[in-house]
């Protein structure tokens, strides 16, 4: 077919103008031969950096055996990553999917099942949270209802009734008889790096007690070792009834999961729910491998450490620049700095770029720091100077 001068690929991303070849660790190398320190990451997906050496061995090792198979068998890895996930966890089953979002619907499809399973299928709203984040699937767009993001997709997906950030009254003043589930990451990513505070979520468990109703987490960006737990909700001490996951459990390689408890899960029966990639035997490897790394004894504790480490460094980098910067929220190694508002985020983040400093945008005119959980001080440092050095220029001038 004749070319239009249309782009090939759909121009949906702003694109940064840079080709990235490979890998290594914390960092990106470009065609050029140029080293850019990532604090990306895919956005919080290669939580243990590029190219893994034992995560690619086990990649290459399952590669030589088997890529794919039906659902209606069951393979080695598939099994045990199901297994581990579950002994870690509140949970006790497990579906694979090959993303995040894809995982969040089948926790929103759970939800919706488990109620018309009781007889109960006029429940079936769910309350999410304003400046939340869940992917960009219809129904995913529609619980966020973010104007980007839902501008031009209409009618949207009916179902999901939104309140204010960490606003007790307002969640239980939406609860009415459809409603079937409470959902929260529980530290926000997208949305501008809000973690919840633990009364939060402990009164939203409390509430889905008192009303019958289920708790739903999303963990696909602050879980998998994100904020020194293997999920964020831990340092709450609650547990969900269903919960998301993905990012970081394949270090890159697509994969995401949906966990539930055995009463939340009861509908989810033969033929309700399928995939087929969910759950490959290339993908579980993986999983498998990084599950390996993240529970080895001392690895969350030096994530702890480090996530410490960088509050310091960016808290005091607030401080020292009142005329750039206005605040610095996160937790663990999930962290960022709201700009002011004469300086744009997205500028910020590409003079980052030039400096060879790789972050994100997210909301509340913020940039994102997301390393990889293997990162050192010392590069943490790199990042802290190369940050300084791009303030000072705007102070400057």
């Amino acid at each position: 077919m004749p070319r239009t001068g249309f782009p090939v690929m759909m121009p949906v991303y702003a694109k940064s103008g840079i080709t990235f070849e490979r890998g290594e660790g914390v960092y990106l190398y470009d065609n050029k031969g140029q080293r850019y320190l990532d604090f990306v990451g895919g956005i919080a997906v290669t939580g243990l950096g590029h190219c893994h050496p034992y995560v690619v061995k086990a990649l290459k090792e399952q590669a030589d055996k088997v890529w794919i198979l039906s659902n209606s068998h069951t393979s080695p890895p598939t099994d045990r990553l199901a297994e581990r996930l579950i002994d870690l966890t509140f949970a006790e089953t497990v579906f694979f999917q090959n993303s995040g979002v894809e995982a969040w619907e089948c926790g929103v499809k759970t939800v919706r099942k488990y109620f018309s399973s009781i007889g109960q299928p006029q429940r079936y709203r769910i309350i999410t949270f304003k400046g939340c984040f869940h992917g960009r699937t219809l129904a995913a767009i529609a619980a966020s209802k973010t104007d980007k993001m839902v501008k031009g997709f209409g009618p949207m997906v009916d179902g999901f009734d939104q309140v204010a950030w960490g606003n007790l009254n307002e969640v239980r003043a939406a609860i009415t008889e459809q409603t079937a589930a409470i959902h929260i990451e529980p530290v926000i990513g997208e949305g501008g790096m809000k973690p919840a505070d633990p009364e939060f979520l402990r009164a939203l468990r409390a509430a889905c007690d008192e009303f019958g109703l289920l708790l739903y987490f999303d963990e696909i960006q602050c879980g998998m070792g994100r904020t020194g737990k293997l999920f964020a909700h831990e340092w709450a001490g609650v547990t969900p009834d269903v919960m998301c996951i993905a990012k970081a459990l394949g270090n890159g390689f697509p994969i995401g999961a949906c966990l539930a408890t055995s009463k939340a899960a009861q509908g989810m029966t033969v033929g309700t729910h399928g995939s087929t990639y969910g759950g490959n035997p290339l993908a579980t490897a993986v999983g498998n491998a990084v599950l390996d790394i993240m529970t080895q004894p001392g690895f969350l504790d030096r994530v702890i450490r480090k996530g410490d480490y960088l509050w310091q460094k960016l808290d005091d980098l607030v401080k020292r620049h009142p005329k750039i910067f206005i605040e610095h929220r996160g937790k663990g190694l999930m962290q960022g700095i709201c700009c002011a508002a004469a300086i744009s985020n997205e500028d910020f983040i590409k003079a980052l770029r030039a400096e060879k400093l790789m972050t994100v945008a997210a909301g509340d005119n913020m940039f994102r720091l997301l390393p990889p959980l293997i990162v050192t001080e010392s590069e943490i440092d790199e990042a802290i100077a190369i940050i300084d050095r791009v303030t000072a220029k705007m102070v400057a001038a």
